[in-house]
């Protein structure tokens, strides 16, 4: 028997945080698509399952003078999501942005309050929320659209190339089995995401004054 809207509803606020950080990735294999191992998984070339619209907004770099470690710089990216899937969705979505070394930051991580507040007080849209807030059940229309953001430290001045991966728009996903070294077998859950490439700027302490612009963006399955 599957939950209905209203048992949906009731899931606590503690688990939808855990999803929106990574942490319950199991649940995320309900349904999936098992891949043979060796195989590079892509999404479907027409989704077979919910999928939210997703626009995401150009990054900006902004600078903050924190108490205890002083200036600071932050990059931050808005974004618009309606729900024209034809169902209610559980909305939990996660962030990652790579620096193209190596570095992957989940959105959010070592980014104090005080950032966040002044980030939205320069968005200028009293309707925009952060990463826990927009956490919820989304429904249909493009009425009911959300507007969030989200927020990484700097921890390259340089980066080499910006790529924000955007998770939990899309309820497609994959699993894929691998064999270890030592001969035994693991599967890994795969999820449609959304991955957003920025122009390169070069150095960021000259882009406080201007934003990165959006140079393609693809769905992958990561």
């Amino acid at each position: 028997m599957n939950p209905d809207h209203s048992s949906i509803g009731r899931l606590s606020t503690r688990l939808l945080r855990s999803l929106a950080l990574g942490v319950v990735g199991s649940a995320l294999a309900v349904g999936a698509v098992g891949v043979q191992a060796g195989a590079a998984p892509e999404p479907a070339p027409v989704p077979q399952r919910w999928q939210l619209d997703l626009e995401p907004g150009v990054m900006h770099v902004i600078s903050v003078d924190l108490p205890k470690t002083g200036p600071q710089m932050f990059m931050y990216m808005s974004y618009r999501v309606v729900n024209n899937s034809g169902q209610d969705i559980l909305f939990a979505p996660s962030f990652e942005l790579s620096n193209g070394q190596g570095e992957v930051v989940r959105s959010g991580r070592d980014v104090p309050q005080a950032v966040t507040d002044k980030v939205i007080e320069s968005l200028q849209n009293p309707l925009v929320q952060d990463q826990i807030a927009i956490i919820g059940e989304m429904t249909q229309g493009k009425e009911n659209g959300r507007d969030g953001v989200v927020i990484w430290p700097v921890t390259d001045n340089n980066p080499q190339s910006i790529t924000v991966y955007a998770a939990g728009f899309s309820g497609e996903t994959a699993t894929v089995e691998t064999t270890g070294k030592d001969g035994k077998k693991q599967k890994f859950v795969l999820r449609k995401t959304l991955m957003i490439e920025y122009h390169a700027p070069g150095s960021l302490e000259g882009q406080r004054a201007q934003p990165i612009e959006i140079a393609s963006q693809t769905w992958i399955m990561r």
